[in-house]
This record gives C-alpha cells, structure tokens and sequence, in this order.
C-alpha cells in the first residue's frame, strides 16, 4: 500500500498517457477504415483505390477528388456492385465532412467489400490539404 502511495505522481502520469494514447480511437468512434488526406493518396497510387463520392448531384459538381465517381448514398446499395465488379478492390468513400462515407463504408462491407475506407474530414480536408479538385 506504501507504494502507491509513495508513488501517486507516477501513478497519475501512466494513467494519464495511457488515456492519451487511446484518445485518438475513441474520438473517431471506434470508426474503422477512416484514412487521412496523404493515405488516401497513397492508396488511390499504390493499390489504384476506386474513389467513390456519395455526396449529392449538385455537392458534386461544384468540386471533387480527380477521377471520383458518382453515386449517391441512397442508391449506394444498389449501384456499387455495377460500378465496382471486383470485391477485393479497395475503395474510399468521400462526402463533404466525412459523415456519409461513414455510412457508405458500411454498406460496402455489407455487400462484401472489406477494402472500404472513409476521407477523414471530407472534402473538407481534402482542399486543406492543397490536393487537385475538378469540377463537373
């Protein structure tokens, strides 16, 4: 008992930077396959990832990744499994802020894709980044 109490300050310092090294999981919410900016890069280069925007028609059209395609998340379910034959294919969803690709994640890995990630942040960050924009 003598140790911990002798030792308190010790105690509080683990404790503290054991919480501050699990800050970053519970922040994104126990979220799996959230990429940032450069990682999404990186993968759209080395594994040509698929970009997949389900942001609305007109959110579209004033600015996304080069090469994204189109598809809304209300007809993701649908209109995945044409646009994206192969499974093992790896793919990042985007949207603005990152909310719907969240859920655009989801519904690939239920439709078996278990190569699904999200853009942190959306397009949002994205363009904070300084990375290629187009316009349709």
């Amino acid at each position: 008992m003598s140790f911990f109490i002798d030792n308190w300050t010790l105690i509080a310092v683990a404790i503290a930077s054991g919480g501050m090294l699990l800050w970053p999981a519970v922040k994104a919410g126990g979220r799996a396959g959230t990429l940032n900016a450069n990682d999404a890069v990186m993968l759209m280069n080395r594994e040509k990832a698929v970009v997949i925007d389900v942001s609305d028609a007109e959110t579209f059209a004033a600015g996304h990744i080069v090469g994204a395609k189109h598809i809304g998340l209300d007809e993701l379910e649908a209109k995945l499994p044409t646009a994206v034959k192969n499974k093992n294919s790896t793919l990042i969803f985007v949207c603005p802020n990152g909310a719907r690709a969240n859920k655009g994640v989801a519904v690939a890995k239920k439709l078996g894709y278990e190569k699904a990630h999200s853009l942190t942040g959306g397009m949002g960050a994205w363009r904070t980044a300084n990375l290629p924009v187009e316009k349709a």
